[in-house]
């Protein structure tokens, strides 16, 4: 079990100490971590001793950056050590520390350091706009994942990947059931050959993996097997594509987000957004648009949590000097010289970056109207045809009423579906969910939105700003000081702010319609892989010995998809395949051949509920 008394411990110490076991106690290494987890003491020097019993004991000393990044830092007492299981144990309790990272050249405006992927550790943060082109300061072009992106893997890189997906196979294989710290330390060692070869993303999705296993065994509560299935998802789709040579840009990824030379710009504010992660990270996410049309964040993202979160939607503006916080930015504009901008969009605040405070533009001026200018269904279309998380659209609704703490609303055209809108962040203590019941509670109101579509539901939306529909009478009256918008996690809509009377015109009260994606028996599909997931290749097998198979393709081939049958079928046809060596006795199949059975049955799941939400918005 993981202790968060003890210091996190990098990869290559924990995978270097379990490999230094015998066969004899690695057996018993599951059985040694559960036991010490619990019995942390930590010195007035910042070490941690775990003991066992009276004549072990094991010291833990972490360096400058808070870690145990050295085998020496780890230190047992006993007469077997450093090959002995006291000190794997405690080492296999301790958190996986991240990566570590390298400066970029343009530091990133008030945000914590990026783990391998691109990404904070903290996973939670507003994504950013699209990739795009930047340009380094020698002038080369740099796109999504410096690194290397955009070039064919090197040698070392194919070498790394094929024993990444020879590994990340075998614990697919196994299930998080069987999955202890044995297998654990395999993908550790993997990642870390990884990190050697440049390939951080890899590492980081090995790390996401390791992590989930941990989570999954010790049964926490937020823990999901729907997440552990999407990191094995992209850990064996990464390791495929190095493996076998190819692979578009941004395989390798960055040790840290790359910020490039984006000369001189023009931005202006669109909304904020609060950000809180479940590791404790909290502050605010300026979204901002160019003039040109290019999308823009500026971040402002520490550890602090929810009082965090709260204080930086005013907090003063990190870039060039810029004499504004994040609230008044968000409704005016920058001018930027020598501006330092990642590939995803967001602005860094490297030295020779100069910034002042500009007007600002409304939602019905250019270029920010731009972005209500199209149906929602045409917008969503584009957005999630990207393979990256979905940027922001905006729409003009209206009303209808409330659905629990969703907001139900409809765009004012002919045979528009219901739309749901779905608080950003559920906290209580962040605004948006009483904003959206004080929306609920005016039904026919005119409602400018701008929010995020999400990938994973029918016809939903996360608004982040609201505003008055331009030329509707019944509609939202905001404070001039607002400048035509309210951050729906930051400001509080209150009576004042809405229109006397009723709506002019009745609205019809509805439900929303049949879900085709909840309804679909792709869960079947879904159920089968996250079975895989937790208890491996042979509860996939069992599956199908039930009176209602999960692969059952009748169903699926009913509602029109014969390739999800198809592929559900060869799953569990591979999960239950038992060959026989030349004498005839029964033999282990190959892992590989079940995770790429596993890996095309999980893609095209991915595929189909994309394309069923998308369907959901026409």
């Amino acid at each position: 079990m993981t202790s968060p008394l003890l210091p996190p411990v990098a990869a290559e110490v924990v995978a270097d100490a379990v490999e230094n076991l015998s066969a004899r106690l690695r057996k018993k290494l599951d059985a040694a971590i559960e036991g010490c987890a619990a019995g942390a003491d930590t010195a007035t020097d910042g070490s941690v001793t775990v003991r066992f019993g009276e004549d072990a004991v094991v010291t833990l000393r972490p360096g400058p950056s808070g870690a145990v990044t050295e085998p020496g830092q780890a230190v047992c007492g006993c007469l077997l050590a450093p090959r002995c299981l006291h000190r794997a144990a405690v080492l296999g309790a301790a958190p996986l520390a991240g990566p570590p990272a390298d400066e970029p050249a343009g530091e990133p405006a008030g945000e914590e350091a990026g783990s391998a992927d691109g990404r904070r550790d903290e996973e939670a943060a507003a994504p950013g706009p699209a990739a795009r082109e930047v340009r380094p300061a020698d002038g080369s072009p740099a796109g999504p994942g410096a690194g290397g992106a955009g070039e064919r893997p090197t040698e070392a890189q194919v070498r790394a990947g094929a024993a990444l997906w020879a590994v990340s196979a075998e614990a697919l294989a196994a299930g998080a059931g069987a999955a202890g710290a044995v297998v654990q330390a395999e993908l550790l060692r993997a990642a870390h050959t990884a990190r050697l070869a440049g390939l951080p993303r890899a590492e980081a999705a090995a790390l996401r993996v390791v992590r989930g296993l941990r989570a999954a065994r010790e049964r926490h509560a937020a823990q999901r097997l729907t997440d552990l299935a999407a990191a094995f998802s992209e850990l064996l789709r990464t390791a495929a594509l190095l493996a076998s040579g190819t692979g578009g840009p941004g395989l390798t990824g960055g040790g840290r987000r790359a910020y490039g030379a984006g000369g001189s710009l023009r931005v202006h504010g669109l909304c904020r957004e609060p950000v809180l992660t479940a590791t404790g990270y909290g502050g605010v996410v300026t979204h901002l648009l160019g003039a040109d049309g290019a999308r823009y964040t500026l971040s402002d993202v520490r550890p602090g949590g929810l009082a965090r979160a709260r204080g930086a939607g005013a907090a003063s503006v990190a870039l060039g000097g810029a004499a504004l916080d994040h609230a008044g930015l968000a409704r005016a504009g920058l001018r930027i010289a020598g501006a330092s901008v990642s590939a995803d969009g967001r602005l860094g605040a490297g030295k020779g970056v100069r910034a002042v405070p500009a007007p600002g533009a409304a939602w019905d001026e250019e270029p920010l109207a731009s972005l209500f200018a199209r149906p929602a269904a045409e917008a969503v279309r584009e957005l999630l045809s990207q393979d990256a998380e979905p940027g922001l659209l905006g729409c003009d609704v209206r009303v209808v009423g409330a659905a629990g703490e969703h907001l139900l609303v409809r765009e004012p055209r002919a045979d528009a579906p219901l739309l749901r809108l779905r608080p950003a962040h559920p906290h209580p203590e962040l605004a948006h969910t009483a904003n959206l019941r004080r929306l609920a509670g005016c039904p026919g109101l005119a409602v400018r939105v701008l929010g995020r579509p999400d990938p994973d539901r029918a016809a939903t939306l996360s608004p982040l700003a609201v505003g008055p529909v331009p030329g509707e009478a019944y509609t939202l009256r905001l404070p001039p000081e607002w400048r035509d918008r309210a951050d729906l996690g930051y400001d509080r809509l209150q009576g004042g702010h809405f229109p006397d009377g009723e709506a002019p015109e009745p609205v019809l009260p509805g439900e929303p319609g049949p879900d085709a994606l909840a309804a679909s028996p792709l869960w079947r599909v879904r159920r089968l892989l996250e079975t895989g997931v937790a208890g491996g290749r042979r509860s996939v097998a069992e599956t199908a010995r039930g009176p209602e198979p999960l692969a059952a393709c009748a169903p699926l081939r009913r509602a029109g998809f014969g390739t999800a049958a198809d592929l559900a079928a060869a799953l569990v046809a591979e999960a239950d395949r038992r060959p026989r060596d030349v004498f005839g006795r029964l033999t282990e199949a190959s892992s590989e051949g079940y995770a790429r059975a596993w890996l095309a049955a999980a893609t095209h799941l991915e595929a189909a509920r994309r394309s069923l939400v998308t369907a959901s918005w026409t």
